[in-house]
């Protein structure tokens, strides 16, 4: 194995005793797992020129060999998918996706692997800037009292290079990796980036990964991602996002980007971001999302799901669905639990629970935190003052605008899978009555 701090400056040379210049870089051609190095780039005195991998017999910590005499002394120039190694990676940032953070590159590791010297980790430790100062691995063992070699190098399967570490890179699958990251991890690590590189990502995700990981991020952000992005492509993402979360980071836009952005918006999910934006923040209404199944008291269970597939509501959203009349007036509510179990000809008149617990558009946030916990409902539908249905608040979002700001730093925005829900239902009050939205 091969550091690239122990190869640059070391000799090249030819069938002569005379070095014919120096090491000054090492260039991969990058799409493989573990890309081949195709070739250095050698300095002779001024000149920087490029020698093919084919060119060179031998290469360790003394220097380069090479196994001609005739070299082509025509300046270097990178070509499409490769990169260097020391002038675009080294000190660069780059994201650990194993590690679910962004590490900065100190060291390369290159290794033989199916008969080709390929870059096979990046050191982010401090061993590798130790190594960079010239100290044997003697000393680097005993300055780091034997631990120069746990935990610092990042196999390079496990690294997304940014835009601005390699602005000439074009990956075959860009940003592959990030894209099956769990959303939270993946805001946490967009946090760390500057705004190019939040950009270059997002715009390489595709829109349901990226309006995943838009929910997660922290509002300040969010607004600065959404007002760098295309017009076209924030108003994408805003279509993929619940409603709530959509009406949230238009909110905190400028007034020039949110009608920009707004107008660009397909308009039912237009008007529907409108529509939240005229409640206040602190409201029931300013927190619920308009996204929510309601059925006349005909429909059958048979077409009571039909409307949760076609509408593919989130798991918390999906777990009721809300029984109207013609005016939309809340009449009751049927479990997705008891739909399932019911047969599909039955009417969802004869499954519900009569005047379930609902709060109304003006409720403050925290009258509808002590609904959802004294209750330990999933979500809790919201109502005008006659009662017709707005729309649905998640036990999540009920509690979130209520909690301590250190306990939001230790959690996502968007509790996936009902998880505060779960944790609230485990808490219901025994006076509470009994409801069929509690399963």
């Amino acid at each position: 194995m091969l550091h690239l701090s122990r190869l640059i400056g070391r000799p090249v040379r030819d069938g002569s005793p005379d070095a014919i210049g120096s090491i000054d870089d090492l260039i991969v051609a990058v799409g493989t797992s573990h890309p081949p190095v195709t070739g250095l780039v050698v300095r002779t005195g001024r000149r920087r020129i490029y020698l093919p991998w084919s060119s060179v017999q031998r290469l360790d910590a003394s220097g380069a060999r090479l196994a001609t005499e005739r070299i082509n002394i025509t300046g270097f120039r990178k070509r499409k998918d490769e990169i260097l190694l020391k002038g675009d990676l080294l000190d660069k940032q780059i994201v650990d996706i194993d590690g679910r953070k962004v590490v900065r590159a100190n060291d390369v590791l290159l290794d033989f692997v199916d008969g080709a010297m390929r870059l096979v980790a990046v050191d982010v430790g401090a061993a590798g800037l130790l190594r960079r100062l010239g100290l044997p691995d003697n000393w680097i063992e005993r300055l780091s009292g034997g631990r120069s070699r746990v935990a610092s190098y990042i196999d390079w399967e496990d690294v997304d290079p940014l835009g601005s570490t390699i602005a000439s890179m074009r990956l075959k699958v860009p940003h592959a990796g990030l894209s099956e990251l769990h959303p939270a991890d993946l805001a946490t690590i967009i946090d760390q980036l500057t705004p190019r590189d939040r950009a270059d990502i997002f715009n390489s995700l595709d829109e349901e990964v990226a309006a995943e990981a838009l929910e997660e991020l922290e509002p300040e952000t969010r607004t600065d991602l959404l007002e760098d992005l295309e017009p076209e492509r924030a108003a994408d993402l805003l279509e993929e996002m619940s409603p709530d979360e959509a009406a949230d980071a238009v909110a905190d836009l400028s007034p020039m980007s949110r009608s920009a952005i707004l107008r660009l918006m397909a308009k039912e999910e237009r008007e529907d971001v409108k529509e939240l934006l005229a409640h206040p923040e602190m409201s029931a209404g300013g927190i619920m999302t308009t996204e929510h199944v309601a059925l006349r008291p005909t429909a059958t269970v048979s077409q009571a799901l039909a409307s949760i597939r076609r509408l593919q509501p989130d798991a918390d959203v999906a777990f009721a669905v809300y029984v109207v009349d013609a005016k939309r007036h809340l009449l009751g509510e049927v479990t997705l639990r008891d739909l399932i179990l019911a047969s599909p000809s039955a009417k969802v008149i004869d499954l519900m629970e009569d005047e379930p617990v609902a709060v109304e558009l003006l409720a403050h946030a925290e009258e509808v935190a002590r609904v959802v916990t004294r209750y330990g409902l999933v979500a809790v539908p919201v109502v005008d003052e006659n009662r017709r249905l707005m729309g649905v608040i998640t036990a999540s979002d009920a509690l979130w605008d209520v909690l301590p700001e250190e306990w939001r730093r230790e959690m996502p925005r968007r509790l996936h899978k009902g998880s505060i829900a779960a944790v609230v239902a485990k808490r219901k009050s025994k006076s509470a009555p009994r409801n069929k939205n509690n399963g």
